[in-house]
């Protein structure tokens, strides 16, 4: 899977911008402010329809400007898919592939398949269990894009639900919670299932990764704990079976705080290195050695899965390495089409591959 070619108008700081990116590695040369974020934004944009620095589509408009577009074209070996995406300051946003409109952003799931990697990502491992769980859904969604209707589905009954209980307060409704419990297990199971066979997908791979990087034995462990009772079954039906019956004994509980109490949006995602947590017991190096091998593991799993690498998004992530780790990175980078970011060009040790100069939004 390749970008062949990328176009922007008024997005971020770039007036107009074409590129055609080299279909192995791209490293994007410049100084800070000059842009070089924003070129992959565009790129990681296109491929999911949002900011992968979570930035509002109002944000991405530049300064002055009405609307912004973006539009590109992705290769694989059996189809070529061209992308058109119009960002308008008033109205809704609007995209096509392949010239049909879509209705909504599932139609492009699995379209495009990327991985990211970014100076933000050690929030993954030192802020709250959300990061991680969101890691183990994002990673599911590229190697099974129905599971975003799941996850969709899980988020929309959960909502609901918390509505029901705000609205009802004090006073029972047992029958209308019955409906909602039953549905929040039904695709909480279905999105349980997709987490356990992600944490199976990278584990191994992510453990792999970080010897390489770290030029050590450390083992690497994603220890997934639930609070209502996931760790008893293994399999869809065991799963449903047992949140319903934790939704139901929360119940007083839910009612007297009017909120959901229990369920996948509660279980918590730990991160060990020798058994140690990562997040109270690693050094920054080892934490940033850690996100760096899960995004690798990510990309290999989804690259085993469907058969081609997805794209990888490597955004000024050599600056933040020492020469050694740096070395193993450039050692450990998959076969794919590569975009990373830098202010110098001597902190990636990349001979291979095309750089880009970038300056006053001009790349030569």
């Amino acid at each position: 899977m390749r970008l062949s070619w990328l176009e922007v108008s008024d997005f971020r700081s770039y007036r107009r911008m074409r590129w055609v990116p080299d279909p192995r590695i791209n490293v994007v040369v410049g100084r800070n402010a000059s842009g070089k974020t924003n070129l992959l934004e565009a790129v990681g944009y296109l491929a999911s329809l949002r900011s992968f620095r979570g930035i509002p589509d109002a944000a991405l408009i530049r300064t002055g400007a009405e609307r912004s577009v973006l539009r590109g074209e992705v290769v694989t070996p059996d189809r070529t898919t061209r992308i058109e995406v119009e960002l308008p300051r008033a109205g809704r946003r609007r995209a096509q592939v392949n010239g049909t409109r879509l209705a909504r952003l599932a139609d492009l799931v699995g379209e495009v398949r990327m991985v990211t990697f970014l100076p933000d990502d050690l929030d993954l491992i030192k802020r709250g269990p959300s990061r991680r769980r969101d890691l183990l859904d994002s990673v599911a969604v590229q190697l099974w894009p129905g599971a975003y209707r799941d996850q969709l589905e899980y988020e929309r009954a959960l909502r609901q639900r918390n509505m029901l209980l705000k609205q009802m307060g004090r006073r029972t409704d047992p029958i209308t919670l019955e409906v909602w419990d039953e549905r929040l297990s039904r695709a909480g199971a279905r999105v349980m299932a997709r987490r356990r066979a992600v944490v199976d997908a990278i584990e191994d791979r992510s453990g792999s990764a970080y010897r390489a990087l770290a030029g050590d034995d450390t083992r690497v462990r994603i220890d997934y704990r639930s609070g209502w009772g996931a760790a008893a079954a293994s399999d869809r039906p065991g799963w449903e079976a047992a949140l319903r019956a934790a939704l139901c004994e929360a119940r007083p509980a839910d009612v007297e705080r009017r909120v959901s109490t229990v369920g996948l949006h509660r279980d918590d995602v730990k991160l060990l290195l020798d058994d140690r947590d990562s997040r109270i017991q690693a050094s920054q190096g080892e934490q940033r050695t850690l996100t760096l091998a899960l995004r690798l593991a990510s990309h290999r799993a989804v690259e085993q899965s469907v058969g081609r690498p997805p794209l990888l998004l490597l955004d000024d992530i050599f600056s933040e390495l020492d020469t050694e780790r740096s070395a193993a990175l450039a050692r450990s980078l998959p076969a794919a089409q590569t975009f990373i970011s830098t202010a110098r060009d001597e902190d990636v040790p990349l001979p291979a591959g095309r750089r880009w100069r970038l300056e006053n939004g001009i790349l030569g």
